[in-house]
């Protein structure tokens, strides 16, 4: 079985980095949330909702297509996906004729039903794109950055002048300093005064990434640097989970690790600060949420990992085996295990859209057949087991009797380029079948849907109810499964 799951990369620069990344997370929501959006200022638009964290980041967890002008489309997100911050898209028509154009707003769902009224040509636009009146979690964030901007603004001009004044050792300079801790303090009692006062809301979790921490503003400029990395965490609860589900806490780490990047001066350097940078991050995290800490090490390992630093993969191993450490694999692999005890005997199969080798469009739920059995095969043709497994069943269902009995639908979770020439040579062998691929591999729709980690996996069903007859491991099983 070679199949496993495979890490998205980010990418370390010397001085400027870019990290991003996407865990999943366990919701306590009670139930769905719907999003009613009235559509304005275009012919039509498709409208999708994207998850900004969790297995699917960036991909839709619900859309519909083909609404026009002056009609109401009603979303429905999944309470899995809640709470969370969220990308509503709209890929748009200005007239009849035109080529669909994207737009994005950001959102926030909590456990208020929405209703928007938005033209999606200016849908970040406060005058053209609103809310419902009573409408909380959008609407106290918007009051929020508003205020916050106002206030963080006139600390960071008396922060400025403090960093380039020509003369720190003067009576003046000193004072300055004193106002500026002073403004410091009162600006995150703020801040811990707004988060007391918005606690019920799921974006009350971001305030913490506002902080102003504690910074030398006498000394060289490595000293500032170090005194910024020593204090960056001060003001973050690691302890709530919530902080993982919003895009702030990818900014807030890029700015970390930039800190460091502006250090590295050179490649050798980068691959020394980038791994100490690591464990002095996640050794502040480890001590809050399981969820916070395995963020921390997925963040680490996607930089490591696509900028080879072998000294930053090796750092991470021990928290790698940490039971405690839920990083993104640990909790698909839990996961996916939880949920193959939902397919069983009597369960529904859940339905399959995908193009087969033809590029015809295969859906399963819409698939006739004369044979009293369909067979679910997730294989891949660079996995050995899986072809030995092939090589066995396909003989043996090519029997004319076995024929008129079941028919094969054989999905590929192939990837790599030299995957897919193996598969497409490999499937010229066994005509007859029905063969389609999952482009993303053991991360596709197809392969969570069904709870697939690793191949081969079958799947039995009954061709008329598409329920689950069995889940056979070998031929054996399977040929006992059908008599």
């Amino acid at each position: 079985m070679n199949k496993h799951f495979i890490h998205t990369g980010l990418t370390i620069a010397i001085a400027v980095s870019l990290w991003l990344s996407a865990p999943f997370f366990a919701s306590a929501q009670t139930r769905d949330v719907t999003i009613t959006i009235h559509l304005r200022g275009v012919y039509e638009s498709k409208i999708s909702v994207l998850a900004m964290s969790g297995s699917r980041t960036f991909k839709p967890v619900n859309e519909v297509p083909g609404i026009k002008n002056g009609e109401t489309a009603k979303i429905s997100v999944l309470k899995e996906n809640l709470p969370g911050e969220c990308v509503l898209r709209f890929d748009y028509k200005e007239n009849e004729s035109s080529t669909p154009y994207p737009s994005e707003k950001n959102i926030f769902i909590n456990e208020q039903d929405l209703e928007l009224w938005v033209s999606p040509k200016y849908c970040n636009n406060l005058d053209s794109s609103w809310f419902q009146k009573g409408e909380k979690e959008n609407t106290t964030f918007v009051e929020f950055s508003m205020e916050n901007a106002k206030k963080k603004e006139k600390l960071g001009l008396l922060q400025n002048f403090l960093m380039n004044y020509d003369d720190p050792e003067s009576a003046f300079y000193r004072q300055g300093i004193k106002e500026y801790n002073e403004r410091r303090n009162n600006y995150n009692d703020w801040l811990k005064s707004r988060k007391q006062q918005d606690k019920a809301l799921f974006i009350s979790n971001m305030y913490d990434f506002q902080y102003v921490p504690e910074i030398v503003l006498k000394g060289s400029e490595s000293d500032r640097m170090q005194s910024m990395i020593n204090h960056y965490f001060d003001g973050m609860d690691f302890q709530d989970p919530r902080i993982v589900k919003t895009s702030n806490i990818n900014k807030w780490m890029d700015n970390y690790v930039n800190l460091y990047g502006q250090m590295a001066t050179t490649v050798a350097l980068r691959d020394s600060l980038f791994p100490a940078a690591g464990k002095n991050a996640i050794e502040k995290a480890k001590p809050g949420h399981p969820l916070v800490y395995g963020w921390m090490v997925d963040y680490f390992y996607k930089g490591y990992e696509s900028n080879a630093i072998d000294a930053g993969m090796k750092a991470l191993q021990p928290y790698l085996d940490d039971p405690n450490c839920l990083t993104t694999k640990r909790q698909e692999i839990e996961r996916r295990l939880k949920g193959m005890e939902t397919l069983v005997t009597g369960a529904k199969a859940p339905d399959i859209s995908l193009k087969d080798f033809e590029g015809n469009l295969f859906e399963l739920n819409r698939y006739e057949t004369k044979c009293k059995y369909i067979l679910l095969l997730f294989w891949s043709a660079d996995c050995s087991h899986c072809v030995e497994t092939v090589d066995k069943i396909y003989p043996w269902q090519r029997q004319l009797d076995v024929q008129q009995k079941i028919d094969i639908i054989a999905i590929s979770l192939d990837e790599t380029d030299t995957e897919v020439k193996a598969w497409d040579k490999k499937i010229t062998g066994l005509t007859g079948w029905k063969h389609i691929r999952a482009a993303e591999g053991v991360r596709s729709k197809v392969a969570s849907d069904y709870y697939v980690l690793a191949t081969p996996v079958m799947i039995l069903l009954d061709a008329k109810t598409r329920e689950i007859v069995a889940s056979p491991n070998t031929l054996n099983e399977l040929m006992t499964a059908i008599k």
